[in-house]
């Protein structure tokens, strides 16, 4: 192999490894030959199983294509973000406490990654139980954007999009309970998409119900082509998940190729809850008024919602810190590990872990009726239009130090979750990805994809749309030593 094969999209990668011009373990020992060289930079992997990664790379080599089921992925090296399991690999969540737990079975999309054929490199950074918009731990430390290792990577899927963007994986899996695929894809300049809710399956034992917020499983790619073909892999009902959701009737892969000349799209730069900086709207205003010139209607709206930005996340804050302290209460129980008795987490995470055990019931329960509203505001808007458009989040990749700006536009803002268009959206359970909608000060900024419930096959067309458009596959630091 004469020249890296990191920037490619997955689909071509198979589609090489398939006809022979790369072989699978040609591409594993590259990529692996790039993670040691390049991850020092970015800190995107926590950890790399190289004996693993070969062990695979090498069976893919042996199957039959003729038999094989998984083709569109056949061979392309992927990351998987830390909170998912892969049996016999530690999962830390991020958190020095959990160093030793190995699992001894996998998340079912990482099953469905397996059947189809993919070469797991290792695991990637993010925050805490993935509590905060930005990646860093006192495990791991921090993750940057490859656009600048100064600069945050966002989080908490930052090692995923990270290294996707650096070519250390053609692929990459993370989960969204308020951004967590869509913040790191805008500040690394990729695409991640957060399916509908009980699209893509989960087990989430013991707690199979533990639904507030919707936390989602989904891709962070290069392509939106990538993204399909993962999402047609990894969607569909499992009997282990009791709100997962059949597939048959939504056609992912096909989705890509779909015109969108008919669509009648909103295009909302606030929501009406959110300052944002001039740029980023002026930069993902340009993006969104480009599906005017593809023959769409894009008209300027500005949702009406019942509550306050700041009711509307407590609202969200409540949901998502009475689930860290559940979770945290089981691996008490569980493991013998109390996460608030340990010296070695932060302590922004240590308050939620504290704020979330002190919700009532009722108060707990209450938090739904605002969800309710939010949802019902995102619904009627459909109602009208086929589509969302917003900016993903408020400001270009700051300081890699930084929790977040605190002020923007002259407004004070919670510097966590305040900068982030992304969490309404975990609320209502409707997807949304986030794409690159250009550069501002030559760092990426992405553009927010909402769609209807389970119409991800909508959101995949959009963005495919806007990638042919203005491909932004070659703007990544170093593409030119691979295409």
């Amino acid at each position: 192999m004469t020249r890296g094969p990191w920037f490619r999209s997955a689909v071509n990668l198979s589609q090489k490894i398939d006809s022979g011009e790369y072989s699978a373990p040609e591409v594993c020992e590259s990529v692996i030959d790039r993670i040691e060289r390049r991850n020092k930079t970015t800190n995107a992997y926590v950890q790399v199983v190289e004996t693993h990664a070969r062990r695979a790379a090498r069976v893919v080599d042996r199957i039959d294509l003729d038999n094989s089921s998984g083709r569109a992925l056949r061979g392309v090296p992927v990351a998987i973000k830390d909170n998912l399991d892969v049996a016999g690999i530690p999962t830390t969540f991020g958190a020095a406490p959990m160093i030793n737990n190995v699992p001894e079975e996998s998340d079912v999309a990482v099953e469905r990654l397996r059947d189809a054929s993919v070469v797991i490199l290792g695991k990637t950074n993010m925050s805490e139980f993935g509590h905060r918009s930005t990646t860093d731990n006192p495990q791991f430390g921090q993750t940057s954007t490859p656009f600048d290792p100064s600069r945050t990577s966002g989080g908490s899927s930052g090692g995923s999009a990270a290294a996707v963007a650096d070519g250390l994986a053609a692929v990459a899996l993370g989960t969204d309970g308020g951004g967590s695929l869509r913040i790191p894809a805008s500040a690394c300049g990729v695409y991640g998409h957060k399916p509908s809710a009980g699209l893509v399956p989960t087990r989430n034992r013991p707690d199979g119900f533990g639904y507030t917020p919707f936390v989602e499983t989904g891709p962070i790619t290069r392509t939106v082509a990538d993204a399909a073909a993962v999402l047609d892999h990894i969607s569909g009902h499992h009997p282990d998940d009791p709100f997962s959701y059949p597939t048959r009737s939504i056609n992912l892969r096909n989705a890509v190729e779909q015109p969108v000349d008919d669509l009648h799209i909103a295009w909302s730069p606030t929501l009406g809850l959110f300052p944002v900086t001039q740029p980023v709207r002026e930069t993902v205003g340009d993006a969104a008024e480009s599906f005017g010139d593809m023959g769409a209607s894009v008209e300027h709206v500005t949702p009406q919602f019942d509550y306050s930005r700041q009711e509307i996340r407590e609202a969200w804050q409540c949901g998502f810190e009475v689930r860290l302290a559940c979770i945290q209460k089981r691996i008490s129980i569980e493991m013998g590990i109390d996460l608030l008795e340990e010296d070695d987490i932060t302590e922004l995470f240590r308050t939620f872990l504290e704020r979330g055990a002190e919700y009532g019931a009722v108060e707990f329960k209450r938090a739904d009726i605002v969800r309710t509203s939010v949802f019902d505001t995102i619904q009627s808007l459909f109602e009208d239009y086929d589509l969302l458009l917003t900016p993903t989040v408020s400001v270009p990749p700051f300081d890699i130090h930084s929790l977040g700006p605190q002020n923007i536009e002259g407004e004070e803002i919670d510097p966590v979750f305040g900068w982030c268009l992304t969490w309404l959206f975990n609320m209502t359970g409707h997807p949304a990805a986030s794409i690159p909608a250009g550069l501002v000060d030559e760092l990426p900024v992405g553009m927010q994809v909402v769609g209807p419930r389970f119409r991800d096959d909508l959101v995949l067309a959009a963005a495919a749309a806007v990638e042919r458009e203005q491909p932004w596959i070659g703007t990544y630091p170093g593409t030119s030593v691979s295409i």
